[in-house]
């Protein structure tokens, strides 16, 4: 089964997806693979792995290898930028900043990545990131005009645009570390707009009250990442979230 089918049908049929994403540049792989191990245990459905720097080369492939032999879920790439792109996992968030100010963003990575993409066979999911405030360290690295936490109308433009670039998904992103995550009122405005795409938002989810919050008010997908960094026992966070907003 194709990543983009397996996150849809759980859609279908949990309500929501849980993805947990692990920044490779953040602890040594091992350590990674004990955070993606004891996800798995919790609940999680996938495992995200990038980061706005360093994420790249050496340490995100041996990340990946380590992963692939010691967890049956699939791994999903979440890259800064072209060198992002590793042969080790199953699938790539394709995706563009639709709201930065830096072409590069836009497209020129992805035209960069594409021929690796290809040449590696990982299966491409497009996406339109789009980055609202208060942003953090992507939205400094992306460049990002970003969207007023007030402006849900905004961000359902950019989204309702993306979709008719031909993405199926939308993420949108309040940066990691975000105190908050995003307004309800603009994951409902998104939603509404994009109406059969699936929506991700990520960022500044650190308890069940919010994750419950985001899928209620439209999410199809949750990402958290800090908040599992953070954590003392991982298992016993993500298993938090995932019966926070599994129907």
């Amino acid at each position: 089964m194709q990543v983009e089918e397996y996150l849809n049908d759980i859609v279908k049929r949990d309500g929501s997806v849980h993805l947990t994403l692990i920044d490779p540049a953040s602890q040594k792989p091992e350590r990674a693979v004990e955070i993606a191990k004891a996800a798995v245990e919790g609940g999680t459905d996938a495992i995200m792995i990038g980061g706005s720097t360093g994420a790249m080369g050496q340490v995100l492939d041996q990340t990946l290898q380590l992963m692939k032999e010691q967890i049956d879920v699939p791994t999903i790439l979440f890259p800064g930028d072209s060198a992002g792109v590793s042969s080790y996992a199953d699938a790539i968030f394709f995706m563009s900043l639709l709201n930065s100010r830096d072409i590069n963003y836009i497209v020129t990575n992805q035209a960069m990545g594409a021929p690796l993409v290809r040449k590696f066979g990982i299966e491409p999911i497009p996406m339109a990131y789009l980055i609202v405030e208060p942003g953090g360290t992507v939205g400094w690295v992306g460049d990002a005009r970003l969207l007023p936490r007030t402006k849900p109308e905004l961000a359902a433009a950019y989204a309702l645009a993306g979709t008719y670039f031909g993405m199926r998904y939308v993420y949108l992103e309040a940066g990691s570390g975000a105190d908050e995550p995003i307004p309800v009122e603009m994951i409902g405005a998104v939603k509404h707009a994009i109406e059969k795409g699936h929506l991700i938002v990520g960022g500044g989810i650190r308890d069940r009250n919010a994750a419950a919050a985001c899928v209620k008010a439209g999410a199809d997908i949750i990402v958290t990442g800090t908040a599992v960094e953070d954590a003392g026992d991982v298992r016993a966070k993500i298993a938090e979230f995932v019966s926070a907003i599994k129907s």
